[in-house]
């Protein structure tokens, strides 16, 4: 069987097409995403929109991810921007795009605390230099809208062959 040639990005986006409309189709695309990224699978987060350029994703709360105090946790939320803001960008990418991230930023803005939205409007970028860096920001939101962390990833993006 020969391999598709499509970035992950683009795979996992036919992958959502094809099964976001199915029974247990969200649940499968998640154990799918869960599957190839083992770390953000850690969080339990559920995709509920994905287009190139737009994510949604919601994080139920679950012990799992909380802290001594009770809230959850700063880096699962942190890895929620990250999932949110990359699935976004990767999705509108060519398979002629690599990228990989090289910084994380994030500002909590208000104790999370229930079920967390993260949310991710991102442009495309061009990419025809070797080494272009590019910021995506997420924004995280609790359940009566308030934005408890905002994430902005910093990706360096390649093309995979020369134009």
């Amino acid at each position: 069987m020969t391999q598709s040639k499509a970035a992950a990005g683009q795979r996992l986006h036919r992958y959502w097409k094809k099964l976001q409309n199915k029974p247990l189709g969200p649940w499968l695309f998640n154990k799918i995403l869960a599957f190839n990224v083992p770390y953000t699978g850690s969080i339990k987060a559920k995709v509920k929109v994905l287009e190139p350029g737009h994510c949604q994703v919601l994080m139920p709360y679950r012990r799992g991810n909380t802290n001594h105090l009770n809230s959850v946790h700063a880096l699962a939320t942190a890895n929620l921007g990250e999932m949110v803001g990359g699935l976004a960008m990767l999705t509108g990418l060519p398979d002629t795009v690599r990228g990989i991230v090289t910084r994380i930023d994030t500002e909590y803005l208000k104790k999370a605390r229930g079920d967390l939205i993260g949310q991710a409007d991102v442009s495309i970028p061009t990419v025809t230099e070797d080494k272009t860096e590019y910021q995506v920001q997420a924004h995280i939101y609790d359940q009566d809208g308030d934005e408890v962390t905002r994430v902005t990833v910093t990706w360096l993006l390649s093309p995979t062959e020369k134009n």
